[in-house]
């Protein structure tokens, strides 16, 4: 079936599983909005932890595991390192997750109606 598909390709296991891998770890909550931070400029982990909402040791951990990864870099500036987005595919794997999640959190509200045909206050206008 799929041969009949003109250009029809398969990533390559590497690529699966390195995608795979980034996805797992952007499976969590802190790591999203701090990686959303970082998109809006450079910060170090005390301001991070600040705008995560979680406690700087928590965010350092998270913050080294989106390194390894390579999501994020760090810049050593004497005894502080601070954070940013290693590159623009992080900022548009950010962007489709959340518009993608906008939506569906539209979908969802836009199904409950109230009753007498009047807009619920759970309803966003567009």
């Amino acid at each position: 079936m799929h041969s009949s598909i003109e250009d029809f390709e398969m990533p390559n296991e590497e690529q699966v599983h390195l995608a795979a891998e980034s996805f797992r770890l952007l499976a969590d909550p802190t790591r999203i909005k701090v990686l959303w931070a970082l998109l809006q400029g450079e910060s170090s982990v005390a301001c991070l932890a600040e705008l995560a909402g979680a406690a700087p040791t928590a965010v350092s951990q998270h913050l080294a595991k989106l390194r390894l990864a390579g999501l994020v870099k760090g810049r050593r500036e004497g005894t502080f390192v601070y954070y940013s987005a290693a590159d623009d595919h992080v900022k548009g794997l950010l962007d489709q997750a959340l518009f993608h999640a906008d939506h569906l959190d539209r979908d969802l509200h836009e199904d409950v109606r109230p009753t007498d045909g009047t807009r619920s206050s759970a309803v966003r206008s567009t």
